[in-house]
């Protein structure tokens, strides 16, 4: 049966005018995240639904770089290269180009199916036009930072072939640091409008500045923005991205739609608990950790697996260009692997942040644990969690705790 709704979804009429009511009164007392029963079944049908969409998004991904190895596409490309330059620095601008630019089409589907169920469930309210050009500048983003990063990483291929992963890992270090700092800068303005939360919200930014000095910190008015996720989207969020200069509390105008103020400070709470507490450096040190062992890891895999088969799938060595949509491979799947062990430690830091918003909101808004609860609950009907994930999908892909666990924490 979910199979046929999962179908009449995909290729039913999308739900664009969709806006979730509010299952809980705002002034009703909280024990347990639940929702009525018309919105828990579409959170249910919703689940399911984004569920065989990672499964197979996963599958997919891995089928087309295993064909991409066995069909040879890397020394296809490659060859393009040689034909197209001769210095090698300019081989490989146009080896890179082409294989982000092509691997990046390949995936188009997967968005595509993404898009089209959060438009069926009313979470998003992009029209294709827009998809489409938010696909393009993330295109053209892939193909710029993937030909930087396939440069580096074949200049010291060659240079040193037995600790190319070592120099590699220092050398993408500073670009990940300096990546962090300019997304909020740069990226995230070419695919969404910026506002200082001070132009309309002067109240909401003094409460955030008493929150975070109650907490020790300073935070002006100027690190304080609200991204305007309407002209987009239905769900609600808040985040904070940067370091240094670039750091900064970002809070969604959905979000200021579909909440209470006590809700709204709770939301903040949270958020400053990611800023006073530091997990963006934390983040950062972890992912160095992580990309080290997984470039040595990689490194091993590579230089066997051309041992092997390099010839089958004209491979000559690690050096060519030809390696990388191996290397891709071996990647992807230790990412993967990986992936069940991030979100747990993800899962860790929410909760941190959790525990650091109640204290905040603590003798600022009436009922602070009720204020948290209804936050979440409210947060589960806009953007339909279901009441009760399996604990294999927890496991696998929440970066956050499940909404029942994060109401039972802040109302015990």
């Amino acid at each position: 049966m979910r199979w046929l709704v999962l179908l009449s979804i995909l290729f039913g009429e999308p739900e664009v005018g969709y806006r979730a009511p509010r299952g809980t009164p705002a002034d009703a007392q909280v024990s347990s995240y639940q929702l009525p029963p018309n919105l828990a079944e579409r959170a249910e049908s919703f689940a399911f639904a984004r569920h065989v969409e990672g499964v197979v998004g996963l599958l997919y991904t891995l089928l087309v770089l295993i064909a991409m190895v066995r069909l040879r596409v890397g020394a296809r490309l490659q060859a393009i290269a040689e034909r197209v330059a001769r210095k090698r620095f300019v081989q490989t601008l146009v080896f890179a180009a082409l294989f982000v630019a092509l691997f990046t089409a390949l995936e188009l589907p997967t968005a595509i199916v993404s898009h089209a169920l959060s438009l069926s469930y009313g979470l998003s309210v992009q029209s294709w036009g827009s998809f489409a050009v938010d696909w393009l500048i993330g295109l053209a983003i892939s193909v710029i930072i993937g030909t930087i990063v396939l440069t580096i990483l074949y200049a010291l291929l060659r240079k040193s072939p037995r600790r190319w992963w070592l120099w590699t890992w220092l050398a993408l270090l500073p670009l990940l640091v300096f990546m962090l700092f300019v997304q909020p800068l740069v990226i995230d303005p070419l695919f969404n409008k910026f506002e200082p939360l001070a132009d309309k919200h002067p109240a909401l930014v003094a409460k955030i500045q008493a929150l975070a000095a109650k907490s020790g910190e300073d935070i002006s008015a100027d690190h304080m923005f609200v991204m305007v996720a309407s002209e987009k989207s239905n769900e609600v969020n808040a985040y904070v991205t940067g370091i240094g200069a670039s750091k900064r509390v970002v809070l969604w105008d959905t979000t200021l739609e579909a909440m209470t103020d006590r809700e709204i400070a709770f939301v903040v709470g949270h958020e400053l608990g990611h800023y006073v507490l530091h997990h963006m450096w934390i983040f950062l040190g972890l992912s160095a950790v992580v990309l080290l062992v997984g470039l040595w890891i990689s490194a091993r895999v590579l230089g066997w697996t051309i041992r092997r088969w390099g010839e089958r799938w004209q491979i000559a060595s690690a050096q060519d260009f030809a390696s990388f949509p191996l290397l891709a491979l071996i990647f992807f799947v230790g990412m993967n692997v990986v992936q069940p062990i991030a979100c747990v430690y993800s899962r860790a830091k929410e909760h941190e942040a959790d525990a650091f918003g109640l204290r905040a909101i603590e003798g600022t808004v009436e009922e602070p644990k009720q204020a948290a609860a209804h936050a979440f609950v409210r947060l589960g009907e806009v953007d339909l969690e279901q009441p009760d994930p399996g604990a294999f999908w927890v496991y696998w892909q929440y970066t956050h705790p499940p909404l029942r666990d994060r109401v039972q924490f802040v109302l015990e």
